[in-house]
Protein backbone atom coordinates (compact mmCIF):
# COMPACT_ATOMS: atom_id res chain seq x y z
CA UNK A 1 0.00 0.00 0.00
CA UNK A 2 2.85 2.15 0.10
CA UNK A 3 2.64 3.03 3.88
CA UNK A 4 4.56 5.52 6.00
CA UNK A 5 6.23 3.99 9.12
CA UNK A 6 7.58 5.18 12.30
CA UNK A 7 7.96 3.56 15.58
CA UNK A 8 5.28 2.68 18.02
CA UNK A 9 4.11 3.26 21.48
CA UNK A 10 4.91 -0.35 21.18
CA UNK A 11 8.23 -0.61 19.61
CA UNK A 12 8.88 -1.93 16.21
CA UNK A 13 7.23 -0.66 13.09
CA UNK A 14 3.28 0.61 12.54
CA UNK A 15 1.57 3.09 9.90
CA UNK A 16 2.13 6.03 10.66
CA UNK A 17 -1.00 7.41 12.96
CA UNK A 18 -3.02 10.52 12.47
CA UNK A 19 -2.60 13.16 15.41
CA UNK A 20 -6.06 13.56 17.56
CA UNK A 21 -6.44 17.11 15.94
CA UNK A 22 -6.31 15.33 12.51
CA UNK A 23 -9.08 13.92 13.49
CA UNK A 24 -11.01 16.07 15.87
CA UNK A 25 -11.69 19.74 15.40
CA UNK A 26 -9.99 21.47 18.22
CA UNK A 27 -12.52 23.21 19.30
CA UNK A 28 -14.68 19.92 19.18
CA UNK A 29 -12.49 18.39 21.22
CA UNK A 30 -12.67 20.83 24.02
CA UNK A 31 -16.35 20.58 24.21
CA UNK A 32 -15.99 16.33 24.66
CA UNK A 33 -13.60 17.30 27.44
CA UNK A 34 -15.57 19.32 29.28
CA UNK A 35 -18.76 17.15 28.99
CA UNK A 36 -16.59 13.82 29.94
CA UNK A 37 -15.05 15.47 32.71
CA UNK A 38 -18.31 17.36 33.82
CA UNK A 39 -19.78 16.34 37.33
CA UNK A 40 -22.74 14.71 36.73
CA UNK A 41 -25.92 16.50 38.14
CA UNK A 42 -27.51 13.97 41.04
CA UNK A 43 -30.92 12.78 40.16
CA UNK A 44 -33.46 11.30 41.91
CA UNK A 45 -32.70 7.52 41.15
CA UNK A 46 -36.19 6.10 41.51
CA UNK A 47 -37.39 8.65 38.30
CA UNK A 48 -37.48 7.40 35.02
CA UNK A 49 -35.53 9.32 32.10
CA UNK A 50 -37.41 11.81 29.99
CA UNK A 51 -38.47 9.96 26.57
CA UNK A 52 -36.42 11.22 24.32
CA UNK A 53 -37.66 12.37 20.79
CA UNK A 54 -33.76 12.80 19.07
CA UNK A 55 -30.17 12.27 20.62
CA UNK A 56 -26.61 12.60 20.16
CA UNK A 57 -23.65 10.33 21.64
CA UNK A 58 -19.91 9.79 20.30
CA UNK A 59 -17.04 7.31 21.16
CA UNK A 60 -13.43 7.84 20.39
CA UNK A 61 -11.21 5.01 20.43
CA UNK A 62 -7.30 4.49 20.09
CA UNK A 63 -5.68 0.78 19.94
CA UNK A 64 -2.16 0.68 19.93
CA UNK A 65 -1.21 -3.51 19.72
CA UNK A 66 2.29 -4.86 19.20
CA UNK A 67 3.86 -8.65 18.78
CA UNK A 68 7.08 -9.52 20.62
CA UNK A 69 9.47 -11.10 17.81
CA UNK A 70 8.94 -15.35 17.96
CA UNK A 71 9.72 -18.33 16.23
CA UNK A 72 9.00 -18.70 12.67
CA UNK A 73 10.21 -21.64 10.30
CA UNK A 74 8.28 -20.67 7.07
CA UNK A 75 6.33 -17.70 6.29
CA UNK A 76 3.50 -17.35 3.82
CA UNK A 77 1.98 -14.30 2.08
CA UNK A 78 -1.00 -14.49 4.68
CA UNK A 79 1.36 -14.77 8.04
CA UNK A 80 2.13 -12.72 10.85
CA UNK A 81 5.37 -10.56 10.52
CA UNK A 82 6.79 -12.88 13.43
CA UNK A 83 9.38 -9.98 14.21
CA UNK A 84 8.96 -7.39 17.16
CA UNK A 85 6.30 -4.85 15.26
CA UNK A 86 3.47 -2.53 16.23
CA UNK A 87 0.00 -1.05 14.56
CA UNK A 88 -2.34 1.11 15.69
CA UNK A 89 -6.14 1.70 14.77
CA UNK A 90 -8.66 5.28 15.58
CA UNK A 91 -12.09 5.52 15.45
CA UNK A 92 -14.45 8.50 16.11
CA UNK A 93 -17.87 7.94 15.75
CA UNK A 94 -21.18 9.77 16.14
CA UNK A 95 -24.63 8.26 16.97
CA UNK A 96 -27.14 10.63 16.08
CA UNK A 97 -30.62 9.22 16.15
CA UNK A 98 -34.54 10.65 15.91
CA UNK A 99 -38.38 9.09 16.63
CA UNK A 100 -40.11 9.88 13.74
CA UNK A 101 -43.73 8.64 15.54
CA UNK A 102 -44.70 6.00 18.10
CA UNK A 103 -42.14 3.08 19.00
CA UNK A 104 -39.62 3.73 16.06
CA UNK A 105 -36.41 5.30 16.19
CA UNK A 106 -34.00 6.27 13.27
CA UNK A 107 -30.37 5.85 13.64
CA UNK A 108 -27.18 7.01 11.50
CA UNK A 109 -23.46 6.38 12.59
CA UNK A 110 -21.05 8.42 10.48
CA UNK A 111 -17.39 7.08 11.62
CA UNK A 112 -13.93 8.24 11.11
CA UNK A 113 -11.48 5.45 10.51
CA UNK A 114 -7.83 5.14 10.58
CA UNK A 115 -5.36 2.27 10.93
CA UNK A 116 -3.54 -0.55 10.33
CA UNK A 117 -4.28 -4.22 12.16
CA UNK A 118 -1.14 -6.49 13.00
CA UNK A 119 0.25 -7.72 9.20
CA UNK A 120 -2.64 -6.31 7.89
CA UNK A 121 -5.05 -7.81 9.61
CA UNK A 122 -3.70 -11.56 8.55
CA UNK A 123 -1.41 -14.12 10.33
CA UNK A 124 -4.54 -15.79 12.56
CA UNK A 125 -7.70 -17.37 12.43
CA UNK A 126 -8.86 -15.67 16.10
CA UNK A 127 -7.57 -12.29 14.94
CA UNK A 128 -6.15 -10.56 17.88
CA UNK A 129 -7.84 -6.97 17.53
CA UNK A 130 -12.05 -6.63 17.26
CA UNK A 131 -10.99 -2.57 16.43
CA UNK A 132 -9.00 -3.90 12.82
CA UNK A 133 -10.92 -3.78 9.64
CA UNK A 134 -9.90 -6.21 6.82
CA UNK A 135 -9.29 -2.77 4.92
CA UNK A 136 -6.39 0.16 6.09
CA UNK A 137 -5.50 3.54 5.87
CA UNK A 138 -2.69 5.86 7.02
CA UNK A 139 -5.00 9.11 6.52
CA UNK A 140 -8.49 9.22 8.06
CA UNK A 141 -11.69 8.45 5.90
CA UNK A 142 -15.29 8.54 6.54
CA UNK A 143 -17.75 6.10 6.07
CA UNK A 144 -21.77 5.84 7.44
CA UNK A 145 -21.09 2.64 8.98
CA UNK A 146 -24.89 2.41 10.50
CA UNK A 147 -28.30 3.66 8.83
CA UNK A 148 -31.14 1.92 10.00
CA UNK A 149 -35.04 2.06 11.79
CA UNK A 150 -36.07 0.12 14.56
CA UNK A 151 -39.53 -0.04 15.14
CA UNK A 152 -40.56 -1.58 18.37
CA UNK A 153 -43.97 -3.00 18.47
CA UNK A 154 -45.62 -3.54 22.43
CA UNK A 155 -47.09 -6.20 23.37
CA UNK A 156 -48.45 -5.94 26.69
CA UNK A 157 -46.82 -7.46 30.25
CA UNK A 158 -44.47 -4.90 32.74
CA UNK A 159 -43.10 -1.92 31.43
CA UNK A 160 -39.60 -1.51 31.31
CA UNK A 161 -37.65 1.71 31.52
CA UNK A 162 -34.74 2.35 28.56
CA UNK A 163 -32.28 4.52 29.60
CA UNK A 164 -30.19 7.20 26.81
CA UNK A 165 -27.39 5.12 25.20
CA UNK A 166 -25.65 4.69 21.87
CA UNK A 167 -28.17 3.87 19.36
CA UNK A 168 -31.00 3.98 21.95
CA UNK A 169 -33.51 6.77 22.87
CA UNK A 170 -34.59 6.73 26.44
CA UNK A 171 -38.20 6.02 27.15
CA UNK A 172 -40.43 2.98 27.72
CA UNK A 173 -41.75 -0.43 26.52
CA UNK A 174 -43.34 -3.55 27.58
CA UNK A 175 -41.88 -6.25 28.28
CA UNK A 176 -43.47 -8.92 25.75
CA UNK A 177 -42.64 -6.63 22.07
CA UNK A 178 -41.71 -7.45 18.49
CA UNK A 179 -39.14 -5.82 17.75
CA UNK A 180 -38.13 -5.21 13.53
CA UNK A 181 -34.69 -3.24 12.29
CA UNK A 182 -33.71 -2.63 8.73
CA UNK A 183 -31.39 -0.92 7.45
CA UNK A 184 -27.51 -1.34 7.54
CA UNK A 185 -26.14 -2.59 10.63
CA UNK A 186 -23.47 -5.04 12.13
CA UNK A 187 -25.25 -8.43 12.72
CA UNK A 188 -23.51 -8.82 15.65
CA UNK A 189 -25.72 -5.71 17.28
CA UNK A 190 -28.60 -8.25 17.30
CA UNK A 191 -27.24 -11.96 17.29
CA UNK A 192 -25.04 -13.47 19.53
CA UNK A 193 -24.48 -10.89 21.79
CA UNK A 194 -23.08 -11.34 25.19
CA UNK A 195 -23.03 -8.66 28.43
CA UNK A 196 -19.19 -9.63 29.02
CA UNK A 197 -17.59 -10.45 25.94
CA UNK A 198 -18.83 -8.50 22.59
CA UNK A 199 -17.75 -4.91 22.48
CA UNK A 200 -13.60 -4.73 21.64
CA UNK A 201 -13.77 -0.76 22.32
CA UNK A 202 -14.62 -2.30 26.44
CA UNK A 203 -13.65 -5.72 27.29
CA UNK A 204 -11.86 -7.95 24.61
CA UNK A 205 -10.30 -7.63 21.57
CA UNK A 206 -9.52 -11.01 20.01
CA UNK A 207 -12.20 -12.00 17.59
CA UNK A 208 -13.01 -15.41 18.68
CA UNK A 209 -13.69 -14.05 21.65
CA UNK A 210 -16.10 -11.18 21.44
CA UNK A 211 -18.03 -13.43 19.04
CA UNK A 212 -18.41 -17.13 18.09
CA UNK A 213 -15.27 -17.37 15.82
CA UNK A 214 -17.78 -20.02 14.01
CA UNK A 215 -20.03 -17.42 13.19
CA UNK A 216 -19.29 -16.41 9.28
CA UNK A 217 -21.83 -13.89 9.40
CA UNK A 218 -22.66 -11.46 6.47
CA UNK A 219 -20.49 -7.93 6.52
CA UNK A 220 -18.16 -5.74 4.54
CA UNK A 221 -14.59 -5.73 5.15
CA UNK A 222 -15.68 -3.34 8.20
CA UNK A 223 -18.21 -5.61 9.49
CA UNK A 224 -21.26 -4.20 7.80
CA UNK A 225 -23.99 -5.43 6.06
CA UNK A 226 -27.89 -4.63 4.46
CA UNK A 227 -30.75 -6.30 5.74
CA UNK A 228 -33.47 -6.84 8.60
CA UNK A 229 -34.11 -8.54 11.35
CA UNK A 230 -37.44 -9.34 13.86
CA UNK A 231 -37.18 -10.12 17.47
CA UNK A 232 -39.94 -11.45 19.44
CA UNK A 233 -39.77 -11.46 22.99
CA UNK A 234 -42.50 -13.36 25.65
CA UNK A 235 -41.44 -13.49 29.20
CA UNK A 236 -38.52 -15.49 29.56
CA UNK A 237 -37.77 -16.22 25.78
CA UNK A 238 -36.47 -14.33 23.08
CA UNK A 239 -36.55 -15.30 18.90
CA UNK A 240 -34.88 -13.81 16.55
CA UNK A 241 -34.36 -14.09 12.48
CA UNK A 242 -33.07 -11.85 9.93
CA UNK A 243 -31.77 -11.97 6.56
CA UNK A 244 -28.96 -10.18 5.40
CA UNK A 245 -26.42 -9.36 2.20
CA UNK A 246 -23.39 -10.93 1.90
CA UNK A 247 -20.24 -9.35 0.04
CA UNK A 248 -20.13 -9.72 -3.59
CA UNK A 249 -16.67 -11.02 -3.16
CA UNK A 250 -15.75 -13.22 -0.11
CA UNK A 251 -14.27 -10.99 2.52
CA UNK A 252 -14.63 -7.91 -0.05
CA UNK A 253 -15.58 -4.34 0.69
CA UNK A 254 -19.28 -3.85 -1.64
CA UNK A 255 -21.74 -5.75 -0.36
CA UNK A 256 -24.28 -7.77 -2.49
CA UNK A 257 -27.02 -5.69 -2.60
CA UNK A 258 -28.71 -7.74 -5.04
CA UNK A 259 -29.41 -10.14 -2.14
CA UNK A 260 -28.23 -13.01 -4.51
CA UNK A 261 -25.30 -13.68 -2.01
CA UNK A 262 -26.93 -13.64 1.44
CA UNK A 263 -27.41 -15.03 5.15
CA UNK A 264 -30.31 -16.64 6.85
CA UNK A 265 -29.75 -16.34 10.90
CA UNK A 266 -32.11 -17.62 13.64
CA UNK A 267 -31.25 -17.26 16.85
CA UNK A 268 -33.41 -18.65 20.35
CA UNK A 269 -32.57 -16.85 23.65
CA UNK A 270 -33.47 -18.53 27.22
CA UNK A 271 -33.04 -16.11 30.60
CA UNK A 272 -33.24 -17.41 33.55
CA UNK A 273 -32.46 -16.86 37.79
CA UNK A 274 -30.09 -19.79 39.27
CA UNK A 275 -29.86 -19.06 43.11
CA UNK A 276 -30.78 -15.68 42.60
CA UNK A 277 -28.72 -14.60 39.65
CA UNK A 278 -29.58 -13.91 35.91
CA UNK A 279 -27.98 -15.98 33.14
CA UNK A 280 -28.84 -16.69 29.71
CA UNK A 281 -28.19 -18.99 27.16
CA UNK A 282 -28.58 -18.20 23.21
CA UNK A 283 -28.65 -20.90 20.49
CA UNK A 284 -27.32 -19.38 16.83
CA UNK A 285 -27.89 -20.95 13.44
CA UNK A 286 -27.04 -19.08 10.05
CA UNK A 287 -26.93 -20.35 6.44
CA UNK A 288 -24.90 -18.44 3.75
CA UNK A 289 -25.83 -19.07 0.35
CA UNK A 290 -23.29 -17.88 -2.44
CA UNK A 291 -20.49 -19.42 -4.85
CA UNK A 292 -18.11 -20.77 -2.65
CA UNK A 293 -15.82 -23.15 -3.19
CA UNK A 294 -14.82 -26.98 -1.34
CA UNK A 295 -11.46 -27.29 -0.33
CA UNK A 296 -11.21 -31.01 -1.99
CA UNK A 297 -12.11 -29.61 -5.45
CA UNK A 298 -9.53 -26.73 -5.01
CA UNK A 299 -6.89 -29.24 -4.42
CA UNK A 300 -8.06 -31.84 -6.88
CA UNK A 301 -8.03 -28.95 -9.48
CA UNK A 302 -4.43 -27.64 -8.68
CA UNK A 303 -3.19 -31.21 -8.82
CA UNK A 304 -2.68 -31.28 -12.33
CA UNK A 305 -0.91 -28.03 -12.52
CA UNK A 306 1.05 -28.14 -9.49
CA UNK A 307 0.20 -24.40 -8.72
CA UNK A 308 -1.20 -23.28 -5.01
CA UNK A 309 -5.20 -24.26 -4.70
CA UNK A 310 -7.64 -21.47 -5.69
CA UNK A 311 -11.41 -21.44 -4.41
CA UNK A 312 -12.25 -19.11 -6.51
CA UNK A 313 -11.44 -21.12 -9.57
CA UNK A 314 -13.72 -24.45 -8.28
CA UNK A 315 -16.38 -21.94 -6.88
CA UNK A 316 -19.88 -23.16 -7.24
CA UNK A 317 -23.35 -21.37 -5.85
CA UNK A 318 -24.33 -23.85 -2.61
CA UNK A 319 -25.23 -23.41 1.25
CA UNK A 320 -22.79 -23.34 4.21
CA UNK A 321 -24.67 -23.74 7.77
CA UNK A 322 -23.12 -23.53 11.48
CA UNK A 323 -24.40 -23.01 14.81
CA UNK A 324 -23.18 -22.13 18.32
CA UNK A 325 -24.33 -21.66 21.76
CA UNK A 326 -23.53 -18.62 24.15
CA UNK A 327 -23.73 -18.92 27.84
CA UNK A 328 -23.41 -16.05 29.87
CA UNK A 329 -24.05 -16.33 34.01
CA UNK A 330 -23.93 -13.59 36.70
CA UNK A 331 -21.94 -15.83 39.74
CA UNK A 332 -21.74 -12.30 42.09
CA UNK A 333 -22.22 -8.90 42.44
CA UNK A 334 -18.92 -8.66 41.05
CA UNK A 335 -17.97 -11.84 38.73
CA UNK A 336 -19.56 -13.04 35.63
CA UNK A 337 -19.01 -16.08 33.51
CA UNK A 338 -19.22 -17.00 30.28
CA UNK A 339 -18.77 -19.54 27.14
CA UNK A 340 -19.41 -19.68 23.77
CA UNK A 341 -18.85 -23.50 21.45
CA UNK A 342 -19.81 -23.46 17.71
CA UNK A 343 -19.44 -25.86 14.78
CA UNK A 344 -19.74 -25.08 11.51
CA UNK A 345 -19.50 -26.70 7.57
CA UNK A 346 -15.58 -27.65 6.94
CA UNK A 347 -15.62 -28.55 3.75
CA UNK A 348 -16.25 -25.43 2.13
CA UNK A 349 -14.83 -22.17 2.12
CA UNK A 350 -15.59 -19.31 4.83
CA UNK A 351 -16.99 -16.26 3.12
CA UNK A 352 -16.88 -13.56 5.53
CA UNK A 353 -15.37 -13.77 9.17
CA UNK A 354 -13.00 -16.37 10.86
CA UNK A 355 -11.44 -19.21 8.94
CA UNK A 356 -12.71 -21.62 12.25
CA UNK A 357 -14.80 -24.52 11.47
CA UNK A 358 -14.70 -25.35 15.54
CA UNK A 359 -14.23 -23.53 18.70
CA UNK A 360 -14.81 -23.25 22.51
CA UNK A 361 -13.88 -20.49 24.35
CA UNK A 362 -15.05 -19.56 27.90
CA UNK A 363 -14.27 -16.58 30.59
CA UNK A 364 -14.43 -14.12 33.16
CA UNK A 365 -15.64 -10.87 34.30
CA UNK A 366 -14.81 -9.25 37.25
CA UNK A 367 -15.72 -5.82 38.30
CA UNK A 368 -13.33 -3.74 40.41
CA UNK A 369 -15.30 -3.15 43.61
CA UNK A 370 -12.80 -5.81 45.72
CA UNK A 371 -10.32 -3.10 45.23
CA UNK A 372 -12.51 0.14 45.66
CA UNK A 373 -12.53 0.58 41.83
CA UNK A 374 -15.95 -0.46 41.17
CA UNK A 375 -16.37 0.72 37.64
CA UNK A 376 -12.73 -0.93 36.56
CA UNK A 377 -12.96 -4.49 35.00
CA UNK A 378 -10.90 -6.89 34.63
CA UNK A 379 -11.20 -10.16 32.22
CA UNK A 380 -9.65 -13.20 31.19
CA UNK A 381 -10.17 -15.43 28.39
CA UNK A 382 -9.40 -19.35 26.62
CA UNK A 383 -10.47 -20.04 23.47
CA UNK A 384 -9.55 -23.53 21.43
CA UNK A 385 -10.15 -23.01 17.41
CA UNK A 386 -9.51 -25.82 15.03
CA UNK A 387 -10.71 -26.18 10.99
CA UNK A 388 -11.14 -29.58 8.84
CA UNK A 389 -8.59 -31.55 7.60
CA UNK A 390 -9.78 -31.28 4.16
CA UNK A 391 -9.22 -27.26 5.13
CA UNK A 392 -5.98 -28.40 6.38
CA UNK A 393 -4.75 -30.12 3.36
CA UNK A 394 -5.65 -27.16 1.41
CA UNK A 395 -3.42 -24.59 3.79
CA UNK A 396 -0.67 -27.30 3.55
CA UNK A 397 -1.05 -27.16 -0.29
CA UNK A 398 0.00 -23.78 -0.60
CA UNK A 399 -3.53 -22.11 -0.04
CA UNK A 400 -4.95 -19.45 1.52
CA UNK A 401 -8.31 -18.47 3.80
CA UNK A 402 -9.86 -15.06 4.58
CA UNK A 403 -6.60 -14.43 7.25
CA UNK A 404 -4.27 -17.21 7.34
CA UNK A 405 -1.95 -19.04 5.01
CA UNK A 406 1.51 -19.48 5.43
CA UNK A 407 2.42 -21.25 2.08
CA UNK A 408 3.08 -24.74 3.98
CA UNK A 409 1.55 -26.61 6.48
CA UNK A 410 3.95 -29.75 7.56
CA UNK A 411 2.35 -30.07 10.92
CA UNK A 412 -0.85 -28.66 12.15
CA UNK A 413 -2.34 -28.15 15.57
CA UNK A 414 -5.45 -26.93 17.41
CA UNK A 415 -4.86 -22.32 17.36
CA UNK A 416 -5.40 -21.46 21.41
CA UNK A 417 -5.83 -17.84 22.84
CA UNK A 418 -5.13 -16.70 25.57
CA UNK A 419 -6.43 -13.15 26.58
CA UNK A 420 -6.50 -10.95 29.76
CA UNK A 421 -7.28 -7.24 30.25
CA UNK A 422 -8.02 -4.78 32.51
CA UNK A 423 -9.99 -1.31 31.92
CA UNK A 424 -9.14 1.45 34.11
CA UNK A 425 -11.67 4.41 34.65
CA UNK A 426 -9.91 7.36 34.55
CA UNK A 427 -13.00 9.87 34.36
CA UNK A 428 -17.05 9.32 33.44
CA UNK A 429 -16.38 9.38 29.96
CA UNK A 430 -12.78 8.33 29.77
CA UNK A 431 -11.08 4.55 30.24
CA UNK A 432 -7.87 3.28 29.48
CA UNK A 433 -7.01 -0.24 29.09
CA UNK A 434 -4.23 -2.74 28.97
CA UNK A 435 -4.33 -6.44 26.90
CA UNK A 436 -2.51 -9.55 26.92
CA UNK A 437 -2.75 -12.15 24.32
CA UNK A 438 -0.85 -14.79 23.29
CA UNK A 439 -1.72 -17.33 20.70
CA UNK A 440 -0.39 -20.97 20.14
CA UNK A 441 0.10 -22.63 16.85
CA UNK A 442 -1.43 -19.25 14.96
CA UNK A 443 -2.72 -20.04 11.81
CA UNK A 444 -3.46 -23.97 12.88
CA UNK A 445 0.81 -23.97 12.20
CA UNK A 446 2.80 -25.63 14.43
CA UNK A 447 6.03 -24.54 13.05
CA UNK A 448 4.88 -20.78 14.29
CA UNK A 449 4.71 -18.86 17.60
CA UNK A 450 3.61 -19.19 20.20
CA UNK A 451 3.53 -15.02 20.10
CA UNK A 452 2.45 -12.68 22.66
CA UNK A 453 0.64 -9.15 21.78
CA UNK A 454 0.54 -6.55 23.47
CA UNK A 455 -2.58 -3.96 23.46
CA UNK A 456 -3.43 -0.67 24.56
CA UNK A 457 -6.85 1.47 23.91
CA UNK A 458 -7.87 4.59 25.16
CA UNK A 459 -11.71 5.41 24.79
CA UNK A 460 -14.36 7.60 25.46
CA UNK A 461 -17.76 7.47 25.10
CA UNK A 462 -20.67 10.11 25.99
Amino acid sequence: MGNTYKAGLLGGKRSMPSTLHALIPAALLSTLASLAFATPAKADAAASPPAENWAAHWQFTLVDQGTLAFRSEFRGRNSLDPGARGRETTDLTLYAGVRPWAGAEIWANPEVDQGFGLSNTLGAAGFPSGEAYKVGHNDPYILVHRLFLRQTINLGGEDETIAPDQNSLSGRQTANRVVVTLGKISVGDIFDTNAYAHDPRMDFFNWSVIDAGTFDYAADAWGFSYGGAVEWRQKDWTLRTGLFALSRIPNGEALDSSFKKFQWIGEAEHRYVVGGRPGQIKATAFVNRAPMGAFVDAVKAASASQAPPNLSAVARYRSRSGLNLNLQQQVTDEIGLFARAGVSDGHIQSYEFCDIDRSVSAGVSMSGRRWSRPVDVAGAALVVNDISSAFKTYLARGGVGLTIGDGALPRSGAETVFETYYSYALASAFRVSVDYQVIANPAYNRDRGPVSIIGLRLHGAL
